[in-house]
């Protein structure tokens, strides 16, 4: 039979020491003032009792001390775990206690679990880039609760945005596959439409438009290593094959050139050169060498904890801070 341990509570500790309950409060708040006696007698009466102070229910008078709440989809890909990895690890650096919800599981399950995180009092919630539904931000925007978005900008009035400089990657990009002689472009994207993807198929697709080069967009399935590999047997199988691939992650990238290597035996660059967006772990292995884009995550994480601080609060209306994804040169374009 399986027993549960009792978790004692101040009213025990102050009976066992032989002091008042206010007299614990003060013992355990920074600051306050205690005798040396009754603190000695307070924190021996603790210690026999396995007494923890209840942080969360001591600051939800203070925003700094509440959660903070991490809203997200597809947290199991490498650049969502990335981003959640860094981001978690610094609040909890910073003394911030973390609630995650995966929105993978359904409006109505994150809607249940959302308004949890509201009885908890979550100080701020931030929603990471992907596909969360727009009415859970709506509830957290009117329940007055701070909302930081990451590469949502242009979306939801009230909230603040982390964002990214798509337009000018995109234009790079674009030009690094014309430098290096690509004529037949290819965008491939996901077919979750989420409007970080959305902004970076769109601007590459202007930038091909405004140079009166021919690009084809292809959304062959979700934000996937599969998705590379289906939307390389698609365009291979066309008479008219591109030859510069634009792929609006690197994940999807890395399942197109397994596929254009192994099932078509092409070579990359020479064959056809490809690009890629995020810069994960898995674009940097020696089977891919994949040339990409490099999202400044610390940076990000680094504005996101500094808008956190309560001394941002009167500056927090429509504050956007932009960065600039770093081009990472490899070997999967062509040099000219």
């Amino acid at each position: 039979m399986t027993t549960h341990k009792h978790m004692a509570s101040a009213a025990e500790v102050a009976k066992l020491a032989g002091v008042s309950r206010s007299a614990v409060s003060r013992t355990f708040t920074p600051g306050s003032s205690v005798s040396q006696r009754t603190r000695k007698k307070v924190m021996m009466a603790a210690e026999a009792l396995d007494y923890h102070v209840n942080h969360l229910a001591r600051g939800l008078s203070k925003a700094e001390s509440r959660p903070v709440c991490i809203l997200g989809a597809n947290l199991n890909s490498p650049f969502q775990a990335r981003l959640l990895d860094i981001l978690t690890q610094q609040l909890q650096q910073n003394g911030r206690a973390v609630m995650v919800i995966n929105t993978a599981g359904g409006d109505e399950s994150s809607d249940a679990a959302l308004k949890q995180t509201l009885n908890y009092r979550a100080a701020a919630t931030i929603v990471l880039t992907g596909t969360p539904h727009s009415s859970l931000i709506e509830t957290c925007i009117q329940s007055g609760q701070q909302v930081i978005l990451v590469n949502r900008a242009g979306q939801f009035t009230g909230a603040e945005h982390i964002t990214l400089d798509y337009s000018s990657a995109m234009c790079s990009a674009h030009h690094t596959l014309q430098q290096a002689g690509c004529r037949r472009l290819a965008v491939i994207s996901s077919t979750i439409r989420s409007p970080s993807l959305l902004t970076r198929e769109k601007l590459f697709m202007q930038a091909a438009e405004q140079a009166e080069q021919p690009c084809e967009l292809l959304r062959a399935g979700p934000t996937r290593y599969e998705t590379g590999c289906q939307a390389a047997r698609q365009l291979m199988a066309q008479h008219m094959r591109p030859d510069g691939i634009f792929c609006v992650t690197d994940l999807i990238a890395c399942g197109f050139i397994d596929t254009v290597r192994h099932e078509f035996g092409l070579n990359i660059p020479e064959d056809l050169c490809v690009i890629g967006f995020d810069n994960i772990e898995q674009a940097g292995w020696l089977g891919y060498q994949l040339t990409t884009y490099e999202q400044p995550l610390q940076d990000m994480v680094d504005a996101i904890l500094e808008r956190l601080q309560p001394s941002q609060e009167e500056n927090r209306d429509l504050k956007i801070s932009v960065f600039h994804a770093k081009p990472i040169w490899r070997k999967t374009v062509r040099k000219r």
